[in-house]
Formats: structure tokens, sequence, C-alpha cells
């Protein structure tokens, strides 16, 4: 039985690597009867534990780990446009008095975290930037662990399906932050999406893209996904680990856009100018790119700089508001069944 067959509100917190994720929003969405998500990119697996145990003390309800899968294709970067990207962004990181950081890969402490879930097992473990090995499915499995694969097109979702994943989460172009499959240059939006998905994929679909409010959620519903996935929505709840200048953005009207210019793989974030400068000159290579950039961005961040530095966010960002998040998860719900008999109201009309 899955996870999604027993949430009692089909809402589940997105995995916001870089701070936004915390214990205690994940707890609280899950508490409210969502499904909460740590997000394992990006830190140690030593502070995955550590978040791990935080979530537990704060509920006993079932919350999920969001794994980045490593780099695997390093090999193919052209490590020339790398440098010469470098070349370019010398300029703005002197303008802030920091050095670039060395464009290496990485693969961001996967087997220490994997052995970690393993040693300690979550609920669910949900995986991007491409599909889990079979047998990392396979043993997360053995141990009480649903698996999802996070995926943006049909082919994906069938070779996850062929993986033995318990779900599929289905990510729509609209969503903020970065692709989670690959390649990362898909563009379905996440109904066509989810409906192409259905078709031919026998497992629980999660939706997530520029998802916002109750409506959304009502629609993707009606497409046939289980749960919907909100991540911008959470940004301004007081739990969030958001900065205030992050807020700031997803609060305005500020037009998004996808770019490689901050990490080398595709992701949507409010447009500023540091993208329009750089977005036709980033090359593909990630998590190169990023480790180049990180040092600039974490200075742009540090002095408020919002021309510079990333800020993640979905097209639809200016619909989410500074609400708890239990509330949210709750306010979530009542509009999307809400939004449902208002449909179901409408179409009488149709004899």
């Amino acid at each position: 039985m899955s996870v999604l067959s027993v949430l009692p509100r089909p809402i589940v917190a997105a995995p916001m690597a870089g701070g936004p994720s915390t214990p205690a929003l994940a707890a609280a969405v899950s508490a409210a009867g969502g499904l909460g998500f740590l997000a394992a990119g990006m830190i140690s697996a030593d502070r995955l534990a550590a978040d791990m145990a935080e979530v537990r003390t704060r509920t006993d309800r079932p919350f999920g780990v969001n794994v980045f899968l490593p780099d695997t294709n390093g090999g193919a970067v052209d490590q020339a446009a790398v440098r010469a990207y470098a070349e370019r962004l010398a300029p703005e990181a002197r303008r802030h008095g920091v050095t670039l950081g060395e464009p290496v890969g990485g693969d961001d402490a996967y087997p220490a975290k994997l052995a970690a879930l393993l040693a300690d097992p979550v609920p669910v473990v949900s995986f991007v930037f491409g599909l889990p090995d079979r047998a990392a499915v396979a043993a997360l499995r053995e141990r009480g662990t649903e698996v999802w694969a996070t995926v943006t097109s049909p082919d994906a979702a069938s070779a996850a399906v062929g993986l033995g994943v318990g779900a599929v989460v289905v990510q729509g172009t609209e969503a903020g932050g970065h692709r989670g499959g690959l390649p990362d240059d898909d563009d379905y939006g996440v109904l066509p999406l989810l409906r192409l998905v259905a078709a031919r994929c026998d497992r629980p679909l999660v939706a997530a893209g520029g998802i916002a409010d109750g409506a959304g959620v009502a629609a993707v519903l009606t497409a046939g996904a289980a749960a919907a996935q909100l991540g911008t929505a959470f940004l301004r709840c007081p739990e969030a680990g958001t900065s205030p200048m992050h807020r700031a953005a997803v609060a305005s009207t500020a037009p998004t856009a996808l770019t490689r210019a901050f990490t080398g793989k595709r992701a949507r974030g409010v447009a500023n100018d540091f993208l329009r400068r750089h977005d036709g000159s980033a090359p593909v290579g990630y998590p190169q790119v990023l480790h180049l950039t990180r040092p600039l961005l974490a200075a742009a961040k540090g002095s408020g700089d919002a021309s510079v530095a990333n800020q993640w966010a979905g097209q639809a960002h200016a619909l989410a508001t500074e609400t708890p998040a239990g509330d949210l998860v709750a306010e979530l719900t009542a509009g999307a069944r809400a939004a449902l008999t208002a449909a179901v109201e409408r179409s009488g009309a149709w004899g």
C-alpha cells in the first residue's frame, strides 16, 4: 500500500535544497495530514541524519527524504566552455570581492546518504537528477521504504516503473528550482505530462509544477494525480528557511525563467540581471557550474543583492501566501474540495 493512499490530505511539500526545506517545515506538513519532505541535496550525511531525527521529535507522521543522484556524465562536460564561462564571470566575482570556485564534479556524498537511509529507514525516499539504479530501489524497499522517482518525460516514467519504484513524481516545466529529470531539456507542462504518464504508468502519480492554490490541486487530482507536490507555495511559510530576499521575490509579480546560468542545470527562478546577462553563455555542466558560481552567489545573498543571487520559484509564485504550513495544507485541501464541487455544479449546464 502506497503512503499516498493513507494521507489524510493530498498535499506533498516539495523538497527544496539550499535552505528552504527545514525539519520544522517537513514536520508541520506531515502533522497536518500531508507529506513533508527533507532535502538531502548539498548537505552532509551527518546533517541529514540530524534533520531526520529532528523531524521525528516533532511528529510521528510519515515524511520523506529527497536525494540528488550523482553526476554520471562528468566526462561529457565541455571543460573549455566551463572555463570560458568562468572568464566571463570573473569581473562579477571581483566586484563582490570573491574568487570563483573550482568547477569540479562530485557525487553530493550520495553513497553516504544512501547508507544512512538504509541504516535508519524513512517512509519515503524520492530521487531527482535521473533514475536510481535497481539495486538501490530494491535495498530501500527491503527496509520498508517506498521509493519515488522524479520524471519530466513519459519515457522516463516508464523506465522508473521498470525499476520497481512505488510512485512517480511528474514534474512539469512550470516548477520552480531544478528540473528533476535527465536530460533536463524536456518542456512538458504538468497537465499534458500527467495525462501522458497516466496512459502508460500503473503507479500512483504525484503532480508537480506551478501548483500554488486549491484550484491547482483540484486540477491535477482530476487529471489523475494521487497528490499534488507544491514547493513555491511553502516558501513564505514561517517554518521555511527562505531568506528575506527570496521571500520578497516570491511575493512579487516578477516573471520567472528557466536558466543554466547559476548551476549549469536548467532551473526556474525569478528573472534578474544575472540571469539575463549570462543565460545565453552558460554551459551544460552540473555540478561544475554550481561549484564555480557558489562563492559569487553566496556573496550576493549575503549582501542582499537580488540582481545577482538566484531565487528559485515556480511560475505561480505570486499566489504564495505568508501562512503557517499546517494551515496552508488545510487551506489547499479545502480549496481543492471547493473547486471540485464548483466544477461539478458548472457541469450541470452541459446536459
